[in-house]
């Protein structure tokens, strides 16, 4: 097998027709890997996405995954990957881009929202949101995939990135609206709210989009406790926003954003002291266990 990419939380090894991805215990956030491994969390993603595909299928909705094996590598179909914008009509191909859907105002937008950049009427609220309201809509949103942050695009320019028409677009939108139909009901089942989430797609030889890479996990997606938020409007994280916000807390997200702002050098992230690694490596196991229900053990 050849290595060919090696990724903030995945090995991507080349099988000639099909890919081999195997996930590792590393983690990263505001595009940093940190210097810190969390146990069990590889096995965590792996499997909580072997799910969701499985549910996909059953939904008829087209994904590469193939084959689940050894607890933590997925067997999938290979698209090329294009790297910039994607000419029209092109077939077989990773759309560049990430596609977001937000049912709650958290994460990047509540910081574009108290800073100005996203006018919260544009999003059907009438005064000015607070942490955790409900958009009155869902958001769908489209960002950059292979440039070195993530970049919110507008509709014009993830259309010619991604080398797709408004229809496709629209095709992508209500496939995540379906998955997220499936994924909020069986969530929400178990206690958890799900509030945001990221998918990726690509372009198969009918030009039809097929979900791929991973979704539905603690680090594509955001989970919230529904009995702490119904009762008493507390957020309580279950996902890799309670790493982010580690960061946050020790000052670190304002140090890097006023770096990226003005254009200096980034300062390294700092590794994560053993009680947040302990932490973290629980919640991964734990979310598993809340999304699937089924056992973190193996039966």
């Amino acid at each position: 097998m050849k290595l060919i990419r090696k990724g903030k939380v995945k090995e991507v090894f080349d099988l000639g027709e099909n890919l081999l991805f195997v996930f590792t215990d590393q983690i990263s956030v505001f595009d940093k890997v940190i210097p810190s491994l969390i146990p069990d969390k590889g096995e965590s993603l792996a499997r909580t996405s072997a799910y969701w595909f499985s549910r996909a299928s059953k939904l008829n909705i087209p994904n590469h995954l193939l084959e689940f094996r050894n607890g933590k590598e997925m067997v999938v179909r290979k698209f090329e990957i294009i790297e910039g914008r994607v000419p029209k009509g092109k077939k077989n191909y990773l759309i560049p881009l990430e596609f977001i859907v937000r049912y709650y105002v958290a994460g990047s937008l509540l910081d574009r929202i108290e800073s100005g950049k996203t006018n919260f009427r544009d999003l059907g609220f009438r005064n000015r949101p607070k942490h955790g309201d409900k958009i009155p809509e869902p958001l769908f949103e489209m960002t950059t995939k292979f440039e070195k942050t993530d970049r919110l695009l507008d509709r014009h320019e993830a259309k010619q990135i991604g080398g797709l028409d408004d229809y496709e677009v629209e095709s992508i939108k209500e496939t995540i609206l379906k998955m997220d139909n499936e994924m909020n009901k069986e969530t929400v089942s178990r206690g958890l709210i799900h509030a945001d989430g990221k998918k990726e797609f690509a372009m198969d030889s009918e030009r039809k989009p097929v979900l791929v890479d991973t979704f539905g996990t603690a680090d594509e997606d955001r989970f919230w406790e529904k009995e702490e938020y119904e009762r008493d409007g507390i957020l309580v994280e279950r996902s890799k926003e309670f790493v982010r916000q580690y960061y946050r807390r020790i000052g670190y997200y304002d140090n890097l954003m006023s770096a990226r702002n003005e254009k200096r050098e980034e300062p390294p992230i700092p590794a994560l002291p053993e009680e947040m690694i302990n932490e973290t490596s629980a919640l991964y196991r734990n979310l598993f266990e809340r999304i699937t229900g089924q056992k973190w053990v193996w039966q």
